[in-house]
């Protein structure tokens, strides 16, 4: 229901019906159907949705027995994420999945997709030539979406090109759907990033200098929410929305601590990071550059008050509670992840030593007559390019 209710839907009914086995005409049984057409028919219902994933076939059958339009849950998220995506790359993410989902209901028995909400104007009636002729524009229309995301990964990979020359730790914030994310990130950074008590508010990845009180400055990256079963063709598309985890130096996972279901949230979004390592998307290893940080503690009587394993970090981000606690948290694991080393850098060589100021931690430092000697710590990448 929360799903329905974050892009405006009004529910009016609502029914958990247990599956002995998946019917493949209708999912659900002839009776479970026949029970629903009349509660629908009371309520009149204008959209059905079905919290799972509906065959082309069962849909049409769905509707028929039921009279109204019925979607299923992916049909729903992409809906959802349809509405929230604010910059480019979000929307042709969005069409690319909704158009790899359109293609899918593209069968001979289809005789409604004039009425498919979201629809991209081109989709004609029924009939076998006009699907061939629907299939084969959609897969124009897919081969060229991808081609425009393709350059828009180009684009942020030379972005972080660039940041890796003026190389400063990044920090993503990940975690389920409404955790507060964006509110954490904006409370952290002071940017005013929307922040609503809403599914998917944040689809598109943002970006923010923050400075640690080390005086260290890093790059804090707000991501879209997980959710569990994402659709496969969102998990798809929104892969350069994700490459911001992958290159992150430490991930945040932001967590509901008030939430009645957390713990599964967490194993929700575990799951979808361990399913990026086995894609090789986020490299091994993911699991150490983790810091919990249990959100809403306000919603609990405070931060005192939320049970937390070892190395989390509880917080309210709409109170500022523990805000301190989880900065110092960052820069201890950031500066933990750092290696010391130390050179010797002849006076000549000022630009060098320079970088080693603006890049690392000077921890010593004593000059003799012609070149400093120096020990200072070095984010791992940050000593190989000063080495190389």
């Amino acid at each position: 229901m929360g799903l329905a209710a974050s892009i405006g839907l009004v529910v009016v009914h609502s029914n958990i019906l247990p599956l002995r086995e998946r019917r493949p005409a209708t999912l659900l049984g002839p009776g479970q159907v026949e029970l629903e057409a009349g509660a629908l028919a009371e309520s009149r219902v204008a959209v059905a949705i079905v919290d799972a994933s509906l065959t082309p076939v069962q849909q049409r059958n769905l509707e028929r027995a039921w009279k109204t339009k019925v979607i299923d849950r992916t049909g729903l998220i992409l809906d959802i994420f349809g509405e929230r995506a604010a910059t480019r790359e979000g929307a042709l993410q969005v069409e690319l999945a909704h158009l790899d989902y359109q293609r899918s209901r593209l069968v001979r028995s289809w005789t409604h997709l004039e009425r498919q909400r979201g629809g991209f104007g081109f989709l004609g009636g029924p009939g076998e030539t006009q699907i061939e002729a629907d299939r084969r524009l959609i897969g124009d229309r897919i081969a060229k979406i991808r081609r425009e995301l393709d350059q828009v990964r180009r684009t942020r990979g030379l972005h972080r090109a660039a940041r890796r020359r003026v190389p400063f730790p990044v920090v993503a914030l990940v975690g389920y759907t409404n955790a507060g994310k964006s509110t954490l990130f904006n409370a952290l950074t002071g940017a005013e990033v929307t922040a609503r008590d809403q599914l998917f508010a944040t689809l598109d990845p943002t970006m923010r200098g923050l400075v640690l009180p080390s005086g260290r400055r890093i790059i804090l990256s707000d991501t879209v929410g997980f959710i569990s079963e994402l659709p496969t063709q969102l998990v798809a598309a929104f892969r350069a929305t994700l490459e911001e985890v992958a290159e992150a130096d430490l991930i945040l996972h932001v967590r509901d601590a008030a939430h009645p279901d957390t713990d599964a949230q967490y194993r929700d979004v575990m799951t979808v990071l361990a399913t990026m390592e086995k894609e090789a998307t986020l490299s091994s290893g993911w699991r150490d550059r983790i810091v919990e940080v249990l959100n809403k503690a306000d919603l609990l009587g405070g931060i005192d008050a939320v049970a937390r394993r070892p190395g989390a970090v509880a917080v309210s981000a709409l109170t500022g509670e523990g805000l301190p606690a989880l900065r110092e948290a960052i820069d201890a694991r950031i500066a933990a992840g750092m290696e010391q080393a130390e050179y010797e850098i002849p006076h000549a060589d000022g630009a060098r030593l320079a970088w080693l100021y603006e890049h690392g931690e000077v921890l010593a430092r004593e000059d003799d007559e012609s070149a400093a000697h120096v020990r200072v710590r070095l984010l791992p990448a940050d000593r190989a390019r000063f080495e190389g």
